[in-house]
């Protein structure tokens, strides 16, 4: 079975550079989601993109998200998770202590119906690494742990970070396929 790999920005988006930005260009099939509102971002409005762009895949979806999209794809309504075969779910926010994010409180704490990992750093600045945790526990998720590295964006030096594309990997049945063609996949064939 193929997925369609869904490329989930946070909040004012991910810039050129930035790894989500790298695999959505470099990644065979993948698709991005777009935002009506990248500063200002509603709940309902974020979700129902999310949605309707999984639902009009005709496979079934893996999701590469990031910040605040993690938060938002932790949202999505059951009709939509049922067609996400797994997540991988780096840097989450912390909607509860930032005031711009504060419509994606509270976090969902149901375990999430898919595989998922959660990807945290040590020191990131927008959520704790213990609440990142508390959020992997609550999700069934796995955790990875990055020592120092920071929000895990272009800012803390992760470009196409092939770390995260292993993880990527690791969520679908048929990883060459996913992989093919992108010009890190020769080095992940070591991992």
């Amino acid at each position: 079975m193929t997925h369609r790999v869904v490329i989930v920005p946070g909040w004012r988006d991910s810039g050129p550079g930035h790894w989500q930005s790298l695999w959505a260009a470099g990644l065979a099939g993948a698709v991005r989601v777009v935002q009506d509102d990248w500063v200002s971002p509603r709940r309902e409005a974020w979700v129902r993109a999310i949605g309707d762009l999984i639902l009009a895949q005709d496979m079934p979806v893996v999701i590469a998200a990031h910040s605040l999209g993690c938060i938002a794809t932790a949202h999505l309504p059951p009709e939509v998770a049922e067609r996400i075969a797994g997540a991988l779910l780096v840097a989450p926010a912390d909607p509860e202590r930032r005031a711009p994010l504060n419509d994606f409180a509270p976090v969902p704490h149901a375990p999430l119906p898919y595989r998922s990992v959660v990807v945290a750093s040590s020191n990131d600045p927008f959520c704790p690494v213990r609440l990142a945790g508390a959020y992997a526990r609550a999700w069934g998720s796995e955790f990875v742990r990055m020592q120092n590295a920071g929000h895990i964006n272009v800012d803390s030096g992760h470009g196409d970070w092939p770390l995260g594309l292993a993880l990527l990997q690791s969520l679908t049945e048929t990883p060459s396929q996913l992989l093919a063609g992108h010009p890190t996949s020769d080095n992940l064939a070591t991992l």
